[in-house]
């Protein structure tokens, strides 16, 4: 297993009774430890009006991360580009590439807060155990959550006054021909990105099913991350999806996966299934429109209130969790890959701790060197 790169997905978790600047600087400092460790991509995600989530702003994070570190690649896992246009994006990992090229991953997602709807979806996964005993569960729905009065504020916020979302195959193409400096308006205008026309920018497509984000990536011959730790129901349709759309391109010649698992590791399964009590009730505030809430101590987390509803609402993310000591886990994560086939894995891990945190990459990556 040592062939199959290890990358970290942060969302900048703000825990319990600390701040967003705490948050901040301790995912910086995760950042150089897990390249010490030997992960090859350190990917921050984008979320808005979350308590407990610092991290809004991709670039942003990755500016002040990027002088931190210096040989592990960093990038967005995803700016989202609905809320934003593909000229701004180009240009703000075109200033980044122009301090620190050639180790910028440009992660394009596909929504700006919006529950993925129907057309997303191409059918109804498979459930159930694969062969190699990866659990497949049901698929949740995000109806409950659509016309929701935080999610209709959020967009509201995000996007000017009357402005709509660009079709989003459309915005990547234009944000590919802004990098290639192939750019040109209906009317044959020329534009011209600078800093950003020629970024050497690993360009990526995220995707939680089977749609339109696997079919662009497809499209394009773009690598393509497949979100098993948000999405677990539809990782298998989303990559059999992008690999049956894949047209070589310039920069790949066969489909390339990256496969997210969100995961805790401690010393022994007891004392990690510890550190991730607070797991259920964090996705219970993000399922419910609450927005994340920060992310709580073991202890706290048992003083919630918790009924058969909220079990049922979070069971498939809670159910997908990898939990344990360091061979329990990667026993889990060669199951998903194995199923999946992916070129990658990228772990996405939330203690409330950091040392906790910290310690988790820290025995993954050992453990997944001796494999």
């Amino acid at each position: 297993m040592t062939g199959v790169p290890l990358g970290v997905l942060d969302l900048v978790p703000i825990s319990s009774g600390s701040t967003a600047a705490e948050a901040l600087h301790r995912s910086v400092d995760l950042a150089r430890q897990t390249e010490r460790f030997g992960y090859a991509r350190y990917w921050f995600a984008e979320h808005h009006l979350n308590p407990g989530v610092a991290g809004t702003s991709p670039a942003v994070v990755l500016a002040l991360t990027a002088s931190a570190t210096s040989t592990i690649r960093i990038g967005s896992g995803a700016v989202q580009l609905g809320h934003r246009t593909a000229l701004s994006t180009v240009e703000e990992f075109g200033l980044i590439d122009a301090l620190h090229p050639g180790r910028l991953d440009l992660g394009l997602g596909r929504s700006a807060g919006r529950p993925p709807g129907r057309a997303e979806a191409a059918s109804e996964p498979f459930t159930g155990y694969t062969p190699n005993g990866l659990l497949i569960p049901p698929r949740f729905s995000f109806a409950r959550l659509l016309g929701h009065p935080r999610v209709a504020l959020q967009q509201k916020l995000l996007n000017l006054p009357g402005a709509g979302p660009q079709d989003y195959g459309e915005q990547v193409d234009d944000v590919l021909a802004l990098l290639r400096g192939e750019y040109r308006s209906p009317e044959g205008v020329e534009a011209r990105a600078v800093p950003g026309e020629g970024a050497a920018v690993e360009v990526w497509i995220l995707g939680s099913s089977g749609g339109q984000s696997a079919e662009t990536a497809g499209r394009n011959g773009l690598r393509f991350a497949a979100n098993y730790h948000v999405s677990p129901a539809s990782v298998l349709e989303a990559v059999e999806a992008y690999r049956a759309a894949f047209k070589p391109s310039d920069g790949l010649d066969r489909p390339y996966v990256s496969v997210s698992a969100d995961v805790v590791v401690a010393e022994d399964d007891a004392t990690a299934r510890e550190l991730a009590t607070g797991y259920g009730p964090w996705v219970r505030s993000i399922r419910t429109a609450e927005g994340a809430i920060p992310f709580p101590t073991p202890e706290e987390a048992r003083d919630l209130p918790w009924t058969e509803a909220d079990a049922e609402l979070v069971a498939d993310r809670v159910d997908t969790q990898f939990v344990g000591s360091p061979g329990t886990v990667a026993d889990h994560l060669e199951r998903l890959r194995e199923a999946t086939d992916a070129d990658e894995l990228l772990i996405t891990t939330i203690t409330h701790d950091h040392a906790d945190r910290v310690r988790s990459y820290r025995l993954l990556a050992e453990e997944w060197r001796r494999r």
